[in-house]
């Protein structure tokens, strides 16, 4: 077995061993998969979120995210990765079906249509209920923090976690005594800590928005340039993903915020910090207006944990009322969330089995390997190296920061996936075949020729048929609805998604039934568990 760095031969061995080696069958992985609603046109769908698809706040499939517009499908978690596209496809299918009564479609890039200015980016609504107006006064706040431009950018989510065995396994080959869930916690912060070293490959295998419509950095500050085919359009000549770059979720505000991923409480204490202290361009703004509507949840540097917008997040199952960091302070870590995800345009689901291959290896590889604490010179040298790779990242000359130094980005990117066909290896082992290995293999070519990358490839298309972003984009959204428009749901799945539309409907009923509290006071309630949190560091 050849020597990988920062990966224990021992450790490898270990996991190649066929008991240990069949806990990882018990993976799982999940998807969150963010589409707007648009128009034939190609303008954002201004309608309400259709009826027929349930309650936006109560269904466990399809929601919102920060606009009305923005469709969100969510996947339970599955062990095997087909069974999970599957499901994603029964949700598509049945979303279409009932966008047709508008002739809307899915747009199926991560940068947004064609935009009109705030008014016209209609925010999510989920009700009249505490939880339900909270997430509406979110990104209403959001929107006077940001603009609602970037309420539109989509994405996906991929969530992932391993199960005991796998943990019980690692933790009696690493020597350790602490209560198992202590050690999952412990070594889940330390994946965090190497994939936010090491997601900047992620952006650049599979980043896919290189360009966007001019609409979209209108009155903005950018270095975009005019994309020469094409009228009304930006780009970026070896750009890999705006979507992860100063046009897309990042704060200017937040530039000051050093998250800490070193420990659990120092995580909470950080984040909460964040949550509980005002930050004078919000205190402007105000919680509410002069008629008394509000206008933001706070006027601290973040509303609530979910603003902290990185690249992947700790998680665990949250109760009804409680805060995501409550939940993490009372029962640690359960999985991870990653957040660095295009849309690829292509694929009608927007991601394909063989990317979510290579993301198990990279996402094992990064918590089999060795992980020590990040400074904050480390952490704003990952920031610049996401900056490096979003806006240059097809530069065969590029070069990334580590250490005291620089390193060539291709040697680099050829250490991750060297560590990431080993973890490939031994999850083949435990699934039989070689679709993992063959999955990371695959992404070896676009090390050396940049021009297989999604990017290129969007920018090459755009090219050879002379078209805007918007209407490659409009064009590869009207081959998508024509093609489940031709896949039709049987009776029987069509009846069993229409339930569960109608039981979400009566959940979200019930809860607005339900209003022992006031929203004030609900929100209040909601803020004291930070308390405790802060407490933890």
């Amino acid at each position: 077995m050849s020597q990988v760095p920062g990966l224990s031969t021992e450790l490898l061995r270990a996991f190649a061993e066929p008991a240990a080696n069949a806990s990882l069958r018990g993976i799982l992985r999940g998807l969150e998969k963010e589409s707007l609603r648009v128009t034939p046109q190609g303008t954002l769908a201004q309608s309400d979120h259709p009826r027929a698809l349930g309650s936006a706040l109560t269904h466990p499939h399809i929601t919102t995210d920060y606009s009305e517009a923005l469709l969100e499908f969510i996947t339970e978690p599955f062990a095997d990765v087909e069974p999970l596209l599957a499901q994603l496809d029964d949700i598509h299918r049945f979303t279409y079906q009932h966008l047709a009564a508008n002739q809307e479609r899915l747009w199926p890039a991560s940068m947004p249509c064609t935009l009109g200015g705030d008014a016209q980016i209609p925010v999510a609504r989920y009700g009249s209920s505490n939880s339900g107006t909270m997430k509406t006064v979110y990104r209403v706040g959001l929107g006077h923090r940001y603009g609602r431009s970037m309420q539109t950018i989509a994405g996906i989510h991929y969530n992932f976690s391993l199960p005991d065995g796998f943990w019980l396994a690692l933790q009696q080959q690493s020597g350790d005594q602490q209560p198992l869930q202590d050690f999952k916690t412990q070594r889940y912060f330390g994946l965090i800590r190497n994939f936010r070293r090491n997601f900047w490959l992620l952006i650049y295998l599979f980043g896919a928005s290189p360009a966007v419509s001019s609409c979209f950095v209108k009155n903005r500050n950018h270095k975009l340039q005019p994309f020469p085919a094409a009228e009304h359009t930006m780009y970026l000549p070896y750009a890999t993903s705006l979507r992860m770059g100063d046009l897309g979720y990042q704060s200017d505000a937040q530039k000051s915020l050093v998250v800490n991923y070193n420990n659990l409480s120092d995580y909470l204490a950080t984040l909460c910090g964040g949550i509980t202290q005002s930050y004078p361009a919000y205190e402007q703004i105000g919680v509410k207006d002069a008629q008394g509507n509000y206008q933001q949840l706070n006027t601290s540097l973040l509303q609530i944990e979910n603003e902290f917008y990185s690249s992947i997040r700790p998680k665990r199952t949250t109760g009804r009322g409680e805060t995501a960091l409550q939940a993490l302070r009372l029962r640690g870590v359960e999985y991870v969330e990653v957040r660095c995800v295009d849309l690829n345009p292509y694929e009608p689901l927007g991601i394909t089995q063989t990317q979510m291959q290579v993301m198990d290896a990279f996402l094992l590889y990064c918590l089999l390997s060795d992980s020590p604490p990040t400074d904050e010179r480390e952490f704003y040298q990952g920031q610049e190296n996401q900056k490096r790779i979003v806006n240059t990242g097809r530069d065969p000359a590029l070069h990334l920061l580590r250490g005291e130094g620089e390193v060539a980005m291709r040697e680099w990117a050829g250490e991750i996936l060297q560590g990431s066909m080993a973890a490939a290896r031994l999850l083949d082992q435990a699934k039989g075949g070689s679709a993992h290995l063959q999955a990371v293999e695959q992404q070896q070519a676009k090390i050396h020729n940049p021009e297989l990358t999604p990017s290129a490839q969007v920018l090459r298309d755009m090219t050879a048929a002379g078209q805007s972003f918007y209407a490659h984009t409009l064009a590869l959204a009207e081959q998508q609805r024509a093609y489940f428009a031709q896949r039709p749901l049987s009776a029987q799945q069509q009846a069993e998604f229409a339930q569960m539309s109608q039981t979400s409907l009566q959940a979200q009923a019930a809860l607005e039934a339900d209003q022992s509290l006031g929203f004030a006071e609900y929100l209040e309630n909601y803020y004291a568990q930070y308390r405790g949190c802060r407490c933890a560091g």
